[in-house]
């Protein structure tokens, strides 16, 4: 896995449909289905969810003025509004 993945859990079916919107909302592409490359704002991602908890994604590109970090602090908002919680950061 790459130093920027995140892996969340608790992230259900509900949750991820709620961070999908959330995301789209924020204008990121997120593509139908449990794997894909998600898009905007700068930002390039792979997620996977394994339909059921556990939700990997890993940042490949980023604006170059925004760190890791902060990007990986939003997308964990996300997740954290939509009812999942963050295992680890690797």
């Amino acid at each position: 896995m790459s130093d920027n993945t995140i892996t969340f859990r608790n992230v259900s079916p509900a949750s991820f449909k709620c961070m999908k919107k959330k995301l789209q909302t924020m204008g990121i592409f997120v593509p139908p289905g449990n794997k894909g490359k998600l898009s905007g704002q700068g930002v390039a991602a792979d997620f996977e969810w394994d339909g059921e908890s556990k939700l990997i994604i890993t940042i490949k590109k980023k604006p170059f003025i925004i760190s890791y970090e902060t990007v990986t602090w939003k997308m964990s908002e996300f997740v954290k509004e939509c009812q999942g919680s963050i295992e680890k950061i690797l």
